[in-house]
């Protein structure tokens, strides 16, 4: 058996904040392995958190660039080894400058970038001058950008921290509405820099996932509702589905033939039950897509409308200017996601990115 020590019911308790002693069974539980321990935990609804271990709180910033007529724009994370760095002068003229180089590049990738030249050198060796100046190591660490065509404009948003930036794209008609659409598509990035969607739709997920997500959600609201028991509260609902991926044409037929059911029980009569059924079937489809709620740009309640989910406020956007809005791509990027911390201090981090 693998040994159990302080140190690594540290670093699952940081993963998951879970309970010390619910860290070091489930540990014991998987022989050590920290990321079946991670799982372990998250069936059993102990996982509060779904943290990645050790992840670094990379300092640099994020940084966006839109063409006026939102016919491209590009996003870029520069990381730093210190804030101190971060808010340098020089540094912000190095992020100003890149930007704009990447936002005119014929493919936006960080090969086109190395490739490309600035102030009369190559961009790799325009960065050596500045890490030499600046004093401290500085990683172009990605880029994304989006070119939108014919009756497509592209939007974006940076969070006033330089932490988080998202970028759109939609499809729309009426040429007219270019400057409201544009105006729209910032508000939806704002909600995705602050809520955090992972993927555009459900259509991201595959059976599998959403069945190994359903025994963890599950867990989780057993838990609470042991709590809500103890208090004498209601209790949550346990959702039969948990995400569109599930529901099928036939699941739906047979949820509209069960309100229908229940409404002749209720003697209501059959001239309002158009009346009645769209909501009560738009109440089952939010009973049972927890998971798209959480984690899917389209399948979450908007921020600025919290009784609408963002494709009912794209439809209500659409009516409202008598076109027809579709989000065609969605990027995210928060700084120093992803970075697993495989070394003591971020300087290594970085040169060993450099190499």
């Amino acid at each position: 058996m693998a040994e159990i020590n302080a140190q690594l019911v540290k670093q699952l308790r940081e993963m998951t904040d879970a309970g010390m002693m619910d860290c070091k069974k489930a540990l014991v539980e998987t022989d050590g392995d920290i990321n079946k321990a991670v799982e372990y935990l998250r069936e059993k609804g102990l996982s509060k958190a779904a943290k990645k271990a050790d992840r670094i709180a990379s300092e640099g910033v994020v940084s966006i660039k839109i063409a006026p007529d939102f016919s491209k724009a590009v996003m870029i994370e520069i990381n730093s080894e210190t804030d101190f760095v971060a808010k340098n002068d020089g540094f912000k003229d190095l992020v100003e400058k890149t930007s704009n180089l990447a936002k005119d590049m014929p493919t936006f990738s960080l090969e086109t970038l190395e490739k490309s030249s600035i102030d009369g050198m190559g961009y790799g060796e325009y960065l050596k001058t500045q890490i030499a100046k600046i004093g401290e190591n500085i990683v172009v660490r990605r880029i994304a950008g989006i070119k939108a065509t014919d009756n497509q404009i592209v939007n974006g948003y940076v969070h006033s921290n330089g932490r988080v930036g998202v970028l759109i794209s939609v499809s729309y008609k009426d040429k007219k509405n270019l400057q409201a659409c544009a105006e729209f598509v910032r508000n939806i990035c704002m909600h995705a820099a602050a809520m955090k969607p992972q993927v555009l739709d459900y259509k991201s997920f595959d059976l599998d996932f959403i069945q190994k997500e359903k025994v963890a959600l599950i867990a989780e609201i057993e838990k609470e509702n042991e709590e809500l028991k103890r208090l004498g509260k209601p209790l949550k609902h346990i959702p039969e589905y948990i995400s569109r991926v599930e529901i099928t044409d036939t699941v739906l037929k047979n949820q509209e033939n069960t309100i229908k059911e229940d409404l002749k029980k209720q003697n209501k009569p059959e001239a309002i039950w158009d009346r009645i059924i769209p909501g009560q079937m738009e109440r089952f489809i939010a009973d049972n897509t927890l998971i798209d709620q959480r984690m899917t740009l389209l399948g979450q309640f908007f921020v600025m409308d919290d009784k609408k989910t963002i494709t009912q406020v794209i439809e209500h956007k659409s009516k409202e200017l008598g076109d027809e809005i579709k989000i065609l791509e969605y990027i995210r990027f928060e700084l120093g996601e992803g970075i697993e911390k495989k070394v003591e201090n971020f300087a290594e981090e970085v040169m060993a990115q450099m190499k």
